[in-house]
């Protein structure tokens, strides 16, 4: 009994002692309080900071894929003669007998995409053609065959993005009479990984077979075959129509 008297008197002390510690130091219990709020305002202003600049590039995404898209339209009438037959008074010659190739263009973010319908008259697959001017590529998404085609972008027959731009513009106010020069391309291999060929040529082929192509005045050695599947697409991203002839054995 005695023992047990004894141990509660030192409970009872050492009680005494830390209440008498607290009050002889106030200032403990506020530091650490104060301490604590500050990393709860801190962790409260990142989050904030977070959600917001989650909130600015959430809106610029919507933005840019989000809006509707500026679609130029455009028509030109041709002659099928070379270029290097055109008669000097082919402006002024009467356009109710020349074919007629119209288009629409989109163009952003140093890419072009050109659609090209189906021909009222004549023959012509309708496409989807893409030229990506960063990576200096073009891929042809003919519609007939579900087939992609690709080959390094040809500067003699596209215009650069504002000068093709401006061509639209003018072309917007009335059709264009022209000429045709002839492009012939060979398929050559098919392509297995399209990530290499970059984004925008990625989301237009995906999921189609794709093929590499070259233009046949490129490889030596190679002739036509009468074995040679072969279609055309009319299309212009130019003052002139372009007849390209893409040729698979």
């Amino acid at each position: 009994m005695v023992k047990i008297a004894f141990n509660s008197a030192l409970a009872q002390k050492a009680l005494g002692k830390e209440a008498l510690v607290s009050e002889k130091d106030p200032e403990t219990g506020s530091v650490y309080g104060s301490e604590s709020s500050t990393g709860r305002c801190l962790l409260t202003l990142l989050g904030l900071a977070f959600i917001l600049s989650g909130l600015i590039v959430g809106g610029a995404c919507v933005y840019r894929y989000f809006t509707p898209k500026k679609l130029y339209h455009g028509s030109m009438q041709f002659t099928e003669l070379d270029s290097a037959d055109v008669p000097m008074d082919v402006e002024a010659r009467e356009p109710y007998y020349l074919p007629r190739i119209d288009e629409d263009v989109d163009i952003r973010d140093n890419v072009a995409i050109v659609n090209v319908p189906t021909p009222r008259f004549g023959e012509g697959d309708p496409a989807y053609i893409l030229h990506d001017f960063k990576r200096k590529m073009t891929a042809y998404l003919d519609l007939t065959l579900r087939t992609c085609f690709v080959i390094p972008l040809n500067t003699s027959v596209v215009l650069p993005p504002q000068d093709l731009m401006d061509l639209f513009m003018q072309l917007m106010s009335g059709s264009y009479k022209s000429y045709l020069v002839h492009e012939d391309l060979v398929v050559t291999e098919r392509v297995d990984d399209l990530a290499p060929l970059g984004y925008y040529i990625y989301n237009l082929c995906e999921g189609k077979a794709t093929y590499k192509m070259q233009r046949r005045s490129e490889i030596i050695g190679i002739q036509k075959r009468s074995v040679e599947e072969c279609f055309k697409i009319h299309h212009f991203e130019n003052k002139f129509v372009t007849e390209t002839k893409i040729c698979r054995a």
